[in-house]
Formats: C-alpha cells, sequence, structure tokens
C-alpha cells in the first residue's frame, strides 16, 4: 500500500469545499473611450459542516470572476456550531444594507425552509433543519450577507453558561 503525501491530504482538504455561483452580473464601467465591461459574480463558499462564506469577485471574464468571488469567499469564512438535529440553537437576526433575514431553529426532518440566496448560504454552512424569512430588500448580496451576519450572532449552549456563570447543566432546568 502507498504512502499517502501531505499533498494528497491538501487536496482532500481543498475537495471538501463547495463553491455555488448566486449571480453573475455585467456590469460597465464608464471611460475615456467609452464603456468598459466587466462581470461581477457572487459565489457562496462552504464545506457543509460549520463554515461558509459570502464572497464578491470581478473580472473582463466569468471564470475569473468566479475565481476572484470563490477566494473572496475563503477570506469571510466564519464558524458556527450546529446541534444535534444540524440546527441552529435560538432565533437569530441579521442585516446588511437593507436586508434582513431571521433564521428560527426547526425540528428534525423540516429541511431548509428558505429562499434565495440565504438557502445557499445555509445549504452550504451545513445546516438541515431551519426556517428562514427574508425581509426589506431582495438583493441577493446583501441578503447573503446578512444570513451570515445571523449566523454570526449564534452562541452555543456553553458559551451561554459561561457568560452567565452557571454550571451548563443549570441551563436546562
Amino acid at each position: 500500500m502507498a504512502k499517502r503525501r501531505k499533498n494528497d491530504r491538501e487536496k482532500e482538504k481543498e475537495n471538501a469545499w463547495q463553491e455555488r455561483v448566486i449571480q453573475i452580473r455585467r456590469v460597465s464601467k464608464v471611460v475615456k473611450g467609452g464603456k468598459k465591461l466587466s462581470f461581477r459574480a457572487i459565489v457562496v463558499v462552504g464545506n457543509e459542516s460549520g463554515q461558509v462564506g459570502v464572497g464578491v469577485g470581478k473580472a473582463g471574464d466569468v471564470i475569473g470572476a468566479v475565481r476572484k468571488g470563490v477566494a473572496d469567499g475563503k477570506k469571510q469564512l466564519i464558524e458556527i456550531g450546529l446541534t444535534k438535529a444540524n440546527s441552529i440553537t435560538h432565533v437569530a437576526r441579521g442585516t446588511s444594507g437593507g436586508a434582513k433575514v431571521i433564521l428560527r431553529p426547526a425540528a428534525p426532518g423540516t429541511g431548509v425552509i428558505a429562499g434565495g440566496a440565504v438557502r445557499t448560504v445555509l445549504e452550504l454552512a451545513g445546516v438541515k433543519n431551519i426556517l428562514a424569512k427574508q425581509l426589506g430588500s431582495n438583493n441577493p448580496l446583501n441578503n447573503a450577507r446578512a444570513a451570515v451576519d445571523a449566523l454570526e450572532t449564534i452562541r452555543s449552549f456553553s458559551e451561554v453558561a459561561k457568560d452567565r456563570g452557571v454550571p451548563l447543566e443549570h441551563l436546562y432546568t
């Protein structure tokens, strides 16, 4: 049996990341000679086990924009704690620009009940049972960032117990 090399393990880690393009827009900049066209890609990067990030990339071609979006998404990664039911511990609210997102934990078997960019963010974060609602803007970039903002505010039971200065068992009584 061949020995596994270090770079083989690094490749496996790279493959664990999934990326989904939410939106590709053709944008233009007015310069002296006319209009300069480029592409903007909004990409969500996640490993389906508690890490997720939203990135934006701009380039002259779509593939370059997506590549830059993935790199930006990996820089913006956040880590979330999931319950045994692959849900969140409590209700969370997040905002970004005019977009507001409310996330509510759900019972096992519920699935991901969310729309648009928020659904993509939650699926790539590894959340399996959750209820989400987008309020305000329907801009995919702001909704994705609002979902990440909401996920960042989630605290685990052990964090809450530590902040209150009580043992973990007293939270359940």
